[in-house]
C-alpha cells in the first residue's frame, strides 16, 4: 500500500506536469487571484463528487467560491432520476448565486438525442436565468459492463449533443472536451500510478488532480480575474485520503 504522504507529493507533481503539458501559463509564486464574488458550482454524479475534492481545495486556494451539488447515483439532468433533480435544481442554483456552473456529464445521461438536447438546452437556460454561464464537461470514458452496455449508444453521443447545444446557445454555455485528460478509452493507470478506479467509472486522486489542473486552465477565460493557484497550494491539503476514492 502506498503511504498517503507519497500520494500527496505525487499529486503536486502531476498537477504541475499537467499545467505544463497543456501549454497554459504557469501560476506565479503568490498563487491565484479571483475577482470578488466569483463562484463556481459543480453538477454531476459520483464522478463529479470525487472531482469536487481537489476542485474545492483549488478554488479556495485561488480565492473563488465553490459549491458542489454533485450526487452519487444521480445528479443528471436527463435520464433516470432527472425528473426528481429538476424539482430542486432551479432553486438550488438561484440560491447559490454562481458565476459559472460546471456540468460534468454523467453516466446516467441516457435518452434519445432529442431528449438529451432538450435537457441540455433547459440546463443552459436555467443557469443563464441564475445569472451564470454553463460549462459542459465531457464524461470520462468508462469500462463497459452489463449495467452500462444497453446505454452506451446514448452516453457516447452526449459530448456531441452538449457541444451542439453550447454552440447554439448564444453564449449561455460552452463545451469543454476532457479527452486531453482521460484519453479516448478507460485507462486504470497512468505513468505507473492509479488514475481511475478499478470499478471502471470513478477517478483516483491522481486522475482527479490532473482533471483539476486542466479545468482550472479552462476556467481562466470564464471567471473574471481568475488565475490558477500554484498546485502546491491545493494538492497537499489532505483531500486525497477521502473515502470517496475507492478502488485506487
Amino acid at each position: 500500500m502506498i503511504k498517503k504522504s507519497k500520494i500527496v507529493v505525487s499529486l503536486a507533481a502531476v498537477a504541475l506536469a499537467t499545467a505544463a503539458c497543456s501549454g497554459e501559463s504557469a501560476p506565479g509564486p503568490a498563487g491565484g487571484t479571483v475577482a470578488a464574488r466569483s463562484k463556481v458550482v459543480l453538477l454531476g454524479d459520483s464522478i463529479a463528487e470525487g472531482q469536487s475534492l481537489p476542485l474545492g481545495a483549488a478554488f479556495a486556494a485561488g480565492g473563488a467560491g465553490f459549491e458542489s451539488l454533485a450526487a452519487a447515483g444521480g445528479g443528471n439532468v436527463v435520464g433516470p432520476f432527472s425528473e426528481k433533480n429538476w424539482e430542486e435544481l432551479p432553486g438550488q442554483l438561484a440560491k447559490a448565486e454562481p458565476t459559472v456552473v460546471i456540468y460534468q456529464i454523467t453516466t446516467y445521461d441516457w435518452g434519445t438525442q432529442a431528449e438529451q438536447k432538450a435537457a441540455y438546452g433547459k440546463l443552459a437556460d436555467t443557469v443563464s436565468g441564475a445569472g451564470a454561464k454553463l460549462a459542459f464537461v465531457s464524461m470520462p470514458p468508462i469500462k463497459v459492463d452489463d449495467f452500462y452496455q444497453p446505454h452506451m449508444a446514448d452516453l457516447q453521443r452526449t459530448a456531441e449533443v452538449a457541444k451542439t447545444v453550447a454552440d447554439g446557445s448564444g453564449g449561455k454555455a460552452v463545451f469543454l472536451d476532457a479527452t486531453a485528460v482521460w484519453g479516448e478509452t478507460y485507462q486504470q493507470s497512468k505513468d505507473g500510478k492509479a488514475d481511475r478506479s478499478v470499478d471502471g467509472i470513478h477517478t483516483c486522486p491522481q486522475g482527479a488532480a490532473r482533471f483539476t489542473s486542466w479545468l482550472l486552465g479552462k476556467l481562466t477565460a470564464l471567471l473574471p480575474g481568475f488565475t490558477q493557484p500554484d498546485p502546491g497550494a491545493w494538492a497537499n491539503t489532505g483531500w486525497s485520503g477521502d473515502k470517496r476514492f475507492q478502488g485506487c
